[in-house]
């Protein structure tokens, strides 16, 4: 008996930045139906740290982010709909999980989700051939790097 795999649901944050003062700026999620979607955000008053070579990773400016991007309470709200009682991997679990902390803070909500390590999931087999796998991927479905869906949809993949 073929028995069906669920595939699980990936979320990948971009960021202002590398540690203390950053702030997440993207969220991109891949859902367990195959389907993506990201939010820009828009930053709070106080989220004034801004990293030249964060931005250059992303391509994500700033002034973007004012003219386009969603309320933290927003994004927060969209993510506690869809993912309620869920479990969403990340290969940033170290980041990913402050920068979330950070969102429901300012978003003052509670997260209805949790956050788990990606290689939790992963076999020996996989883990051994990641990064080989990922270029590959990358390359065959033309996935942009440092972009939060198109990162979410590969590292599903």
């Amino acid at each position: 008996m073929e028995r069906h795999r669920t595939p699980p649901v990936i979320i990948d944050i971009e960021a202002s930045g590398f540690g203390k003062g950053s702030y997440p700026i993207e969220i991109g999620v891949a859902t367990d139906n195959g389907e993506s979607r990201n939010w820009l955000i828009r930053p709070e008053d106080d989220w004034t740290h801004w990293q030249p070579d964060a931005e250059k990773l992303h391509g994500i400016q700033r002034e973007t982010l004012i003219e386009e991007g969603l309320s933290p309470r927003f994004v927060a709200s969209a993510l506690n709909e869809l993912f309620e009682g869920q479990i969403l991997y990340t290969d940033g679990w170290g980041f990913d999980s402050g920068w979330l902390s950070l969102l429901f803070y300012v978003a003052e909500q509670k997260m209805l989700f949790k956050l788990e390590t990606l290689p939790k999931i992963l076999s020996q087999y996989q883990l051994e051939h990641w990064d080989e796998n990922k270029a590959a991927l990358r390359e065959k479905h033309g996935f942009r790097h440092h972009s939060a869906e198109d990162d979410a949809r590969l590292l599903q993949l």
